[in-house]
């Protein structure tokens, strides 16, 4: 899965599609269901108040309800397909490799949205500091992003090619 370089438009591989799919099929039917049986038997047990077990299902009840809405909107704001992309910029859906000044080593990865968690190799959101200080540069060109702990940091962009998938 990639997005867009304004954000406004995920793509999704099919693959990632069917796979969000079915999980929020699954979160929206029989996990809800679950969950609210779970929250029901704790109830008949009497005081809420002490009640571990109903507390625990309130809040997994809450992480649910929230990564349904999460993958709800991802699936209304996305296309599947491939998004557009030029060899030799960076953009969503490249792989990138890059190197950090002083440093020798050569890292590669894919900038990508984090739900494409079936690449085989490292993704790095396009939304992320260093992709989007990377996004839309070519080859040969530098770029500098800020870290957590707002340092300053560069990066030289190597090459940039679309991904090929596994």
């Amino acid at each position: 899965m990639t997005e867009t370089r304004d954000g406004s438009v995920t793509w999704l591989t099919q693959e990632a599609y069917d796979r969000l799919k079915a999980e929020l099929d699954d979160r929206s039917g029989p996990l809800r269901i679950e969950i609210a049986k779970r929250i029901e038997a704790a109830r008949e047990e009497g005081d809420l108040r002490e009640n571990g077990g109903y507390h625990a299902a309130k809040e997994e009840q809450g992480k649910n309800e929230g990564r349904i809405l999460q993958i709800q909107s991802i699936l209304e704001n996305s296309r599947v397909g491939e998004p557009p992309r030029t060899e030799g910029v960076v953009g969503p859906g490249m792989t990138v490799t890059v190197r950090f000044p002083g440093d020798d080593e050569e890292v590669t990865f894919l900038l990508a949205s984090r739900e494409e968690t079936g690449a085989p190799i490292e993704v790095y959101s396009p939304k992320s500091p260093l992709g989007a200080a990377i996004n839309g540069k070519k080859i040969g060109e530098t770029a500098s992003y800020s870290l957590p702990n707002g340092r300053s940091a560069s990066v030289e962009i190597l090459d940039a090619v679309p991904y090929g998938g596994i």
